[in-house]
């Protein structure tokens, strides 16, 4: 081996790579609340409050959206998240028997 040799690794070449990436944020999903005929005002108000951390104002602003314009916006969330909530509610409306509907939507 060279003194050359020694200078530049042994020989070896090296590899020098960018070490910058570029990360995408997730996207977000709106969890929304569909109207019906059959689920009480009050366990609106209540599942807002239990699964989606609403406080008691700001669950009966979105009951009385979804009561008035048919659909009302829970929350928004990444879609994991979003899903699970969806799922956790529909799962406690069925249990209630509840016919309550949510959906997702990408933001």
């Amino acid at each position: 081996m060279t003194d050359d040799d020694r200078k530049n690794g042994g020989g070896q070449s090296q590899l020098v790579l960018d070490s910058r990436t570029s990360t995408k944020k997730p996207s977000m999903y709106k969890v929304i609340m569909l109207n019906d005929d059959y689920t009480p005002m009050e366990f609106v108000v209540h599942v807002l409050q239990q699964f989606f951390g609403r406080s008691g104002s700001e669950a009966t602003k979105i009951m009385m959206n979804v009561h008035q314009r048919g659909v009302g916006v829970c929350g928004v969330y990444s879609f994991e998240v979003a899903e699970s909530k969806a799922q956790k509610t529909m799962q406690y409306a069925r249990q209630n028997e509840h016919p309550l509907q949510l959906q997702l939507e990408k933001e």
